[in-house]
């Protein structure tokens, strides 16, 4: 079976579910998207790892592996989702330590937290592509429409059970705030490990920039 290698899109949030975040995956080489329904704490971790300016006072579980790993010489060399199973995706997580390598399972989100402080490639298989894949088209340019009609999709998927994509959504009123205010809460939040809050924060200093 062929290998497709995928690149992180983006992570956010359900605007009518609490709690329900997701992180959506491309393909490399083509448009198709392939959404996946992960934890808050796992969500949280994903962002802080593609926002490097996001730095937690103290390391998170993932960071703690990673961590143990330099120290242990053990490196991931690659991810796959290799199984869907009722909307479940399985991963293997590929490491290698002394010129052996190992093959761990892992939660998808979990291998994906991981892949990413490792800068390691995330793959999967195509007939899981061509199973789960989907395809998003927009009506409009405009990215404010884009975001709604994003979330439109995901809360439709997410009524019927299955994986979802999200962009970015509400941002709690911070849009009164001033950029300097922005930066302000912005590093309370880091300090308080209030990790969702920040990745919000990140969101509308990103809009402005």
């Amino acid at each position: 079976m062929s290998l497709v290698r995928l690149k992180i899109k983006g992570i956010s949030y359900s605007q009518t579910q609490n709690g329900a975040y997701a992180l959506i995956l491309n393909e490399v080489e083509g448009d198709r998207k392939l959404p996946i329904v992960i934890g808050a704490f796992e969500a949280q971790s994903i962002a802080i790892a593609l926002e490097k300016e996001i730095k937690p006072p103290r390391p998170l579980t993932h960071d703690l592996f990673k961590n143990f790993s330099d120290r242990f010489d053990i490196v991931i060399k690659q991810v796959i989702i290799h199984k869907l199973v009722d909307g479940v995706f399985y991963s293997s997580i590929i490491c290698e330590r002394d010129k052996i390598e190992e093959i761990i399972d892992a939660r998808t989100s979990d291998a994906i937290a991981l892949a990413l402080r490792f800068n390691a490639p995330i793959f999967t298989y195509k007939t899981i592509l061509d199973k789960a894949g989907i395809f998003l088209k927009f009506s409009s340019k405009d990215k404010e429409k884009e975001e709604t009609d994003d979330s439109i999709v995901v809360d439709e998927i997410l009524q019927e059970g299955e994986t979802v994509e999200i962009e970015s959504g509400a941002t709690d009123g911070y849009t009164e705030l001033s950029v300097d205010e922005l930066h302000k809460e912005l590093d309370k939040a880091v300090a308080n490990e209030d990790y969702e809050k920040a990745a919000k924060l990140r969101d509308e200093i990103s809009k402005r920039n």
